[in-house]
């Protein structure tokens, strides 16, 4: 295993460019598994989630094979393996979107429950509720799911704006007889994007990004040639760098209007932000002050900033509150950043952070994904020298790192960490 080690102090400067996104790309790798022939995707960015998926899908028939830097190519062939390898599954919890796309492709499905990062409870449950309400038959048995049956167009409600439920439902009603109308779905960029390609492939998806999705099912769909937008909570993550260093950074290759519930809390601490909506400045200065942050659903503030604003909000004047609507294990980092010197009481779902004049360096681990890139923004603005291990839950979602904040002046090198497993 390796950790990172941050001297920090030093203002970030420069410009950088963001990579695809991890989400996005996820959902299009699983769903590409609906069209035999040749799939490209473009923007794929090279994480370790994006491995294990393409592992997975590997192992399900489909050739893999990376043609450039970020670009791969997945050739289906006409009937892929239903059943997904556990061994790779409990690894990631993207790999729950087989289920729908299984289901189009084979009309049935086997995986075990799908693992990730401990954030907190996230259910399959209406997951399970469109797909039988679509005529799947499926059983959990075990820590199994076992699925199968002929798909037949009908109308689901979620009773939650849920990512992965809506994701499922779209892919498996694209093969799916009749139409599929889906209310109350999740409206996030990726799910627009995952709409997009799926139209790419022949598929017939209307609504993405409003409230009504309506699917319309098609015999069959072909490969096709596909660029993956970039990533939303990377571009989040990297202005906040700038922020919490008090920097001045333009980021580039975005996509602004996914960024504005970011671009408004900055702006609320007193960053300024210059938006040209492929291409974001992000210039702090002196002392920000606190604000108050609510995780909600997409348009509202993303759970995955969240950490990477608390550590933000910890070196603001005054008293911010952050409420987590979404995950309940979402604010552990707390205890990691309090570490460092911040001031933070955290009570259920809510956090009263309390800004400090400075974060001091110290030795903290990162709790998850999202947990442990706030940690490293921390240990940027922190005096003095920060180690941050289990470093790779931030390999899962973010594509050289550290090599994009040292091209903007951070003092960030990898090394082994030589406390875990005596060093092997």
């Amino acid at each position: 295993m390796d950790k990172y080690v941050i001297n920090g102090g030093r203002r970030l400067e420069g410009a950088v460019n963001v990579s695809g996104a991890k989400n996005a790309a996820l959902a299009l790798i699983a769903a590409s598994i609906l069209a035999p022939g040749e799939t490209i995707l473009e923007n794929v960015p090279r994480i370790a989630d994006v491995k294990i998926l393409l592992d997975i899908v590997g192992q399900l028939g489909v050739k893999v094979g990376w043609l450039e830097e970020n670009t791969v190519s997945l050739t289906v062939p006409e009937k892929v393996s239903y059943i997904a390898p556990h061994n790779l599954v409990k690894r990631l919890r993207a790999s729950n979107l087989l289920l729908g796309a299984l289901l189009a492709a084979r009309g049935q499905a086997h995986i075990s429950m799908p693992g990730g990062c401990n954030i907190g409870i996230r259910p399959m449950d209406l997951h399970i509720k469109g797909l039988h309400a679509l005529g799947a038959e499926v059983e959990i048995e075990h820590g199994f799911i076992k699925a199968a049956g002929q798909l037949q167009g009908n109308r689901i409600y979620l009773d939650f704006p849920s990512v992965g439920a809506t994701e499922n439902i779209m892919m498996a009603a694209c093969k799916a007889k009749g139409t599929t109308i889906i209310e109350n779905v999740a409206k996030e960029p990726e799910i627009v994007d995952l709409a997009n390609f799926l139209n790419a492939l022949g598929a017939k998806v209307r609504g993405a990004g409003t409230d009504l999705i309506r699917v319309e099912g098609v015999s069959e769909l072909r490969g096709t040639r596909y660029s993956v937008i970039t990533d939303r909570i990377e571009a989040g993550t990297l202005m906040v760098a700038a922020a919490i260093t008090r920097g001045n950074v333009i980021i580039g290759k975005v996509i602004s209007r996914h960024l504005q519930p970011v671009i408004a809390k900055l702006r609320e601490v007193g960053v300024q932000i210059i938006d040209d909506e492929e291409e974001i400045q992000v210039l702090a200065e002196g002392v920000l002050k606190a604000t108050d942050i609510k995780t909600l659903p997409y348009p509202g503030f993303p759970t995955d900033m969240q950490s990477q604003m608390m550590a933000l909000l910890a070196t603001c004047q005054g008293t911010s509150v952050i409420v987590e609507n979404l995950f309940e294990n979402r604010l552990q980092m707390a205890e990691e950043l309090k570490r460092m010197g911040a001031n933070i009481k955290v009570e259920g779902q809510t956090a009263v952070v309390q800004g400090v004049e400075n974060l001091y360096g110290a030795q903290v681990q990162a709790c998850d994904l999202r947990s442990g890139a706030g940690l490293v923004l921390a240990g940027l603005a922190a005096v003095g020298e920060t180690e941050v291990s289990k470093i790779e839950l931030i390999d899962r979602g973010y594509e050289k790192f550290e090599e994009k904040l040292r091209g903007l002046g951070a003092r960030i090198k990898r090394v082994q960490d030589k406390n875990v497993n005596g060093g092997k």
